[in-house]
C-alpha cells in the first residue's frame, strides 16, 4: 500500500513536471553574445574612459552570465593641493568583472537588463617633475546597474547601460557609463 502511495505521488509529480519542462524549452535555448563598447568612468573628480569588452550566455529570455574587461584609453589630470602644483595623472590600467544579468523582454527586439556582480580595477597614478613618482593601487568591488538593448536585425544590436562599482577596500565607489555594439552568435 505505501508502495503504491508512493508510486502515485511520483506519478502525480511527474505529470506536472513534464509541461513545465516543455514549456522551460519554449522560453528558448541557451544563446551567447559578445559586446565591444566604450566606458566612461566617473569616480568623484576623476573622469576615465575605456574600451570594454564583453561575453555572455543567456539561458532562456530572463537570466543569463556576463564576463567583462575594460582597458583605459582615456587618462585624467587632477590637481591635488596637498602634494603641490604638478598636476597628478591618472590612468585606468584594466577592470574585469563578471555579472549575474536579467532580461526583461520588452518587444520582439529589445531588451531591459538589471545585472549583479563582482569585479577588479587598477588604477596607476603619476607626478612629474623633480619630486614625480608614481604608485598603482588595486580595488574590487561589487558592482551594480541596468540597461538596455535593441537589436537592428536577428543578429546585431546596441546596447547602453549604467553601473555602480562600490568598492570593498574603503576606495570610494565609481559611476560608469556604457554604450557599445552588440551581436548574438
Amino acid at each position: 500500500m505505501k508502495s503504491l502511495a508512493t508510486a502515485a505521488a511520483f506519478a502525480a509529480i511527474a505529470s506536472a513536471a513534464l509541461p513545465m519542462a516543455a514549456q522551460a524549452q519554449d522560453l528558448g535555448a541557451t544563446t551567447f553574445y559578445g559586446s565591444a563598447g566604450y566606458s566612461h568612468a566617473d569616480l568623484d573628480d576623476v573622469k576615465l574612459g575605456a574600451i570594454t569588452g564583453r561575453v555572455g550566455a543567456r539561458f532562456g529570455q530572463y537570466l543569463g552570465v556576463e564576463g567583462e574587461a575594460g582597458f583605459g584609453v582615456k587618462d585624467d589630470e587632477v590637481n591635488i593641493p596637498a602634494i603641490g602644483a604638478s598636476p597628478v595623472d591618472v590612468e585606468l590600467k584594466h577592470t574585469f568583472a563578471v555579472y549575474g544579468v536579467g532580461f526583461l523582454p520588452v518587444a520582439p527586439n529589445a531588451d531591459l537588463y538589471a545585472r549583479v556582480g563582482y569585479g577588479t580595477s587598477k588604477i596607476k597614478a603619476s607626478v612629474a617633475g623633480p619630486a614625480g613618482g608614481s604608485a598603482t593601487a588595486d580595488g574590487e568591488s561589487w558592482n551594480y546597474g541596468v540597461g538596455g538593448q535593441y537589436f537592428l536585425d536577428d543578429k546585431n544590436g546596441v546596447r547602453a547601460d549604467y553601473t555602480r562599482y562600490d568598492f570593498t577596500d574603503g576606495g570610494g565607489d565609481a559611476d560608469v557609463w556604457s554604450v557599445g555594439y552588440v551581436r548574438k552568435f
